[in-house]
């Protein structure tokens, strides 16, 4: 059910394999044997072990073929075994697996040893480890095009306008902040369907991700400026108060939305997540009417019609971040 293919491989007799695969629920065929692996090179191997049942009548080192083979196959190998005859396969998989009562070499060279005599720690682990590989993408995804169109959007401003569109002071508390929320990650649900197959680390998504959503957040910071200076002309305080908190809020907009690729409204997230995005929006907004605090870091209380207006912003924002990654998003 979770998308991991189950090979038998073992030194007993292939009549025998057959028999107790065929009582676990196990395919039985095709199989070889190592008498046949024997003759095979390591391209053979390699189409053998794509389509094997299982392997039987093998020796250590044949099994280490095996997972080599598997390996080469671009395939992530996971390894069970408790005897001395595993050592060599547990060392070659990506993860080996033994037990506490297995023999002396075979616990030295697993990478985890169950202590509990249950298999559902395994795939509890699977499904913990696809869960946490799941937050740790959508950490990369968001941070990665909100910085990039953070970065676009400055570039932008700083051409067109009179003064300077962020303080760097005011840009570091915009990062201090955020990853604060970022932080919340972690505690995020997974949705069922990205636990059910393995997910690969995918470097030429995550650049369309960054510049698909990063320059969408940037249209949407332009499009402020074009309120703020064009329309309303706010002084430089009033200006940098009201694009910090954009900024802030639009981050967290784009991290809820972003986290499932299912429709947001269907999806929900944790609540450490939700509520730690809440917080934060909330304190941006604070502390611009806290005099001292305000005044030191260069803003101006933002005034409540612009309030209404970022509200309205966010709203497009995150509906627009919603149309795109049903067609962008894998």
């Amino acid at each position: 059910a979770l998308g991991i293919r189950m090979i038998v491989v073992t030194g007993d007799n292939p009549l025998t394999t057959a028999r107790v695969t065929n009582e676990v629920g196990l395919k039985s065929e095709p199989y070889f044997t190592g008498a046949q692996i024997e003759e095979m090179s390591e391209q053979q191997l390699i189409e053998a072990a794509k389509s094997a049942a299982f392997f039987a009548s093998v020796n250590p080192m044949q099994k280490e073929r095996i997972i080599k083979a598997l390996t080469s196959a671009e395939e992530s190998v996971g390894y069970f075994g408790d005897g001395i005859n595993d050592s060599l396969a547990l060392r070659a998989a990506d993860v080996g697996i033994s037990v506490e009562n297995a023999v002396d070499v075979a616990r030295e060279s697993a990478d985890i040893v169950l202590l509990a005599k249950d298999l559902d720690v395994l795939s509890e682990g699977v499904r913990i480890g696809r869960a946490t590989f799941a937050n740790t993408m959508t950490y990369i995804r968001v941070t990665i095009s909100a910085s990039f169109g953070n970065v676009v959007s400055v570039v932008v401003a700083a051409a067109f306008l009179p003064f300077l569109p962020l303080l760097p002071m005011q840009i570091l508390l915009l990062n201090f902040m955020s990853g604060f929320a970022h932080l919340a990650i972690a505690t995020d649900r997974v949705d069922k369907e990205d636990l059910a197959r393995p997910k690969s680390w995918d470097l030429k998504s995550i650049r369309r991700f960054m510049l698909i959503f990063g320059f969408l957040s940037s249209a949407v910071d332009i499009f402020l400026y074009a309120i703020l200076v064009g329309i309303l002309d706010v002084p430089p305080d009033v200006f940098r108060s009201i694009w910090f908190i954009e900024s802030l809020i639009s981050e967290s907009v784009a991290m809820l939305v972003l986290r499932s690729k299912k429709p947001f409204w269907r999806s929900r997230p944790s609540t450490a997540l939700w509520v730690s995005c809440l917080v934060i929006g909330l304190l941006a907004i604070a502390i611009t009417y806290i005099p001292v605090v305000g005044s030191t870091l260069g803003f101006a209380p933002a005034p409540l019609h612009l309030l209404g207006v970022i509200a309205g912003l966010l709203i497009g924002y995150a509906f627009a971040n919603e149309i795109f990654k049903r067609k962008f998003m894998i």
